[in-house]
């Protein structure tokens, strides 16, 4: 007998390979299962030849360790045969480890494929040393083999499937895993080895034609450790991005559950907004048309909220609208829908068995709001009146019934408030007109139907012109000209103040260049913002992209907002009245005295102008009271630095007091009625000579 010895180097390097394999194979079974479509079978092919070429590697580096007293070949053919099996047996094993489930049957059954691939790739490899004679086994050793192939792969079958998952310390486990498969299957290797018996006189018949050892251990290590490190990397890589993509996918669709939240409710209450109750309005009309049934529509106003607003401050009253969803939602069913689409307006979708069931409900929500309100240890009361439109018979889009619910919340108001009221035929033509008011609306800018007047301030000292304030006009096609108060309700409510916002403040800054061209640069004109525009996002763009289309210097234009407006929200306020600050803009706060102030906020608000209310510029001559209020207005504004503007003069002797007060400028039909551009400009140019003569 051939007495044959072992390089312990490449013993020690033929285990490594085994454990780098076996830890390769572990990471890859994880890529694989979290895989889809064709990233399966690229993963899958690849996989099994990185994890082939490791096992095979393994085995032919052992080979290699083995010396005799003879010289020793390979041949090539045999051996790239030993090759391939080992890549189809890794490739079945990823295959089956790949599978939802495995059985304690498959398992055994793949453990019976996979060892007998295993074994019949080291016996071929053995093989390929052509012998001669042919190499004998001792039965028990080569039994023992068989068993370990097998043993050893229902061991890595097993380990596989289960550590396929992403988890905590998974790659510490894989580790552990690895060095029991690698020294599973280095065993069966040797103990194979140790089964072959080479009779004396044995000669290789591979020896000069085949492969052998001259630096062919070092080739197949280097390239088998390159196979593995670049599968394991790229296996690496491809997790941590796979883990990064999910990550910012998770975050993506946070992002978009928050933007979706943010553009259906309203961020006050949570409530669904008039966007998000127009679509369950559609979607409860389309479940009626195809099932049956009916349901209601109720418009909630509340009776007595603004007198809370204005005596305790619009913090309070943004509590309070909190407390009454909150108040309201609790007597719900999860089918309905409770929105608040603005202000103090709640609108309430029910689903009814019969149409008189609304008759109790809406006496319930009566009912619940009448109920006293604890807010910052107050007691609140208010009242609600409830208009109702039934479906189907009330309207036949959201639209026309939100429109004939809202009338029948007026016809409640009417009738003494803290009630409810049907909508019924007698309603239609003033529903049905506001209907058309506001599809006219809608087309109005279109169809350039707006126009500006201008009423003329003057300087109280000296009579001179100062500027204008731009008023709206709509010249409607039937019903000529309408004022403001006939149509800004209704464009606030449907949210069309913000375009007619944006041409008002783009015409009045046209007009106003027109003027300054003429000469008349200490001139400004003052605009007008609702509440709708000044809380835009777009408000700051808007008055910058007007201001730079016509070329008018910032301190030209005035914006006016109420001072109910203004102090609604002060912190918000002050940041966006001092980006208008900062871009030069004047700001004038309007009817000033009849909201509810901080005088702690006004004096850090970046206005530059106060402008007294008409209301009590009306009575200075008969109501002490009122003479006593414009004055204090005027000493306050002059403290903090402010031009004084008063409105609303209509007699010489309003005028006078208001000038020795110290006003700066005056506005109203004494001095000028509002007026388009053309008769403006040669009334107040006439006026103008007149007051030089």
């Amino acid at each position: 007998m051939l007495i044959g010895n072992y390089s312990f180097t490449l013993v020690f390097i033929s285990l490594c390979v085994a454990i780098l394999a076996s830890y390769t194979a572990l990471d890859l079974t994880g890529r694989i299962a979290t895989a889809k479509g064709r990233a399966v079978h690229l993963w899958t092919a690849g996989g099994a030849f990185a994890m082939g070429v490791g096992v095979w590697s393994m085995h032919f580096i052992g080979m290699l360790a083995f010396k005799l007293p003879i010289s020793l070949g390979y041949d090539t053919g045999l051996t790239a045969l030993s090759l391939l099996i080992a890549v189809l047996s890794c490739g079945f094993a990823l295959w089956l480890v790949s599978q939802p489930k495995l059985p304690a049957w498959q398992l055994a059954f793949g453990a019976l494929i996979m060892g007998a691939g295993i074994s019949t790739m080291h016996y071929t490899g053995m093989a390929a040393m052509r012998m001669q004679p042919g190499i004998d086994y001792d039965p028990t050793l080569f039994g023992a083999s068989l068993l370990i192939a097998v043993g050893a792969s229902a061991a890595a079958l097993w380990i596989a499937f289960r550590l396929r998952q992403q988890s905590p310390y998974v790659r510490l486990f894989r580790a552990g895993a690895a060095i029991v498969m690698g020294v599973a299957i280095v065993g069966m290797h040797y103990t194979g080895m140790a089964a072959a018996r080479f009779p004396e006189g044995s000669f290789c018949g591979a020896a000069l034609s085949g492969l052998n050892g001259n630096g062919l251990d070092n080739l197949v290590l280097i390239t088998t450790l390159a196979v593995l490190t670049i599968a394991l990397l790229t296996s690496i890589l491809d997790a941590r991005l796979e883990a990064r993509t999910a990550d910012l996918a998770h975050s993506l669709t946070v992002a978009n559950r928050e933007l979706t939240q943010l553009a259906l409710h309203d961020t006050l209450t949570g409530l669904p907004n008039r966007l998000l109750l127009d679509d369950r309005i559609n979607q409860a009309m389309k479940k009626v048309n195809e099932q049956g049934g009916c349901f209601a529509l109720m418009f909630i106003d509340l009776d007595g909220f603004k007198p809370v607003n204005d005596a305790f401050g619009h913090h309070m009253g943004d509590q309070l609208l909190r407390e009454v969803a909150v108040r309201l939602r609790e007597d719900l069913r999860s089918l309905d829908t409770l929105a608040r689409i603005g202000g103090d307006e709640f609108v309430l979708l029910v689903r009814l068995n019969e149409p008189n069931d609304a008759l109790g409900l809406a006496a319930r929500q009566v009912g619940l709001i009448a109920q006293s309100f604890r807010v910052a240890d107050h007691d609140l009361q208010i009242s609600a009146s409830v208009g109702i439109a039934l479906f189907p018979g009330n309207g036949q889009n959201a639209q026309e019934l939100l429109m004939n619910a809202d009338a029948a919340m007026y016809h409640a108001k009417g009738g003494g408030k803290n009630g409810y009221s049907f909508f019924d035929a007698s309603m239609n033509n003033n529903a049905r007109k506001q209907l058309q008011l506001l599809q006219d609306l809608r087309a109005a800018l279109e169809h350039n139907e707006f126009s500006l007047h201008y009423q003329p301030k003057f300087d109280a000292a000296d009579g001179l012109p100062v500027g204008a304030e731009a008023l709206l006009r709509w010249e409607h096609p039937t019903h000529g000209m309408l004022m403001p108060d006939k149509f800004i309700d209704l464009a606030e409510k449907t949210g069309l103040i913000i375009p007619i916002g944006d041409w008002v403040l783009n015409e009045a800054c046209r007009q106003m260049r027109e003027w300054y061209v003429l000469g008349h640069t200490d001139w400004r004109i003052a605009v007008n913002l609702s509440a709708l525009q000044f809380c835009h996002a777009g408000l700051v763009q808007s008055v910058a992209n007007a201001l730079a289309t016509h070329h008018l210097p910032a301190n030209s234009l005035t914006l006016e907002i109420t001072e109910t407006t203004a102090m609604s929200d002060a912190d918000a306020s002050m940041t966006v009245l001092q980006e208008l600050s900062d871009m030069g803009v004047d700001l004038s706060i309007d009817d000033f005295g009849t909201g509810y102030s901080s005088l702690m906020y006004l004096k850090r608000l970046p206005a530059n102008e106060l402008k007294i209310d008409r209301g009590f510029v009306r009575d200075l001559e008969r109501d002490s009271d009122d003479a006593a209020i414009v004055s204090a207005i005027v000493a306050l504004g002059q403290a903090l630095g402010l031009r004084i503007v008063a409105e609303g003069v209509e007699t010489g002797v309003q005028q006078d007091f208001l000038t020795q007060l110290g006003c700066d400028s005056l506005q109203g039909y004494l001095l000028g009625h509002p007026m388009p551009a053309d008769r403006f400009i040669q009334s107040v140019t006439r006026d103008k000579r007149l007051t030089a003569v």
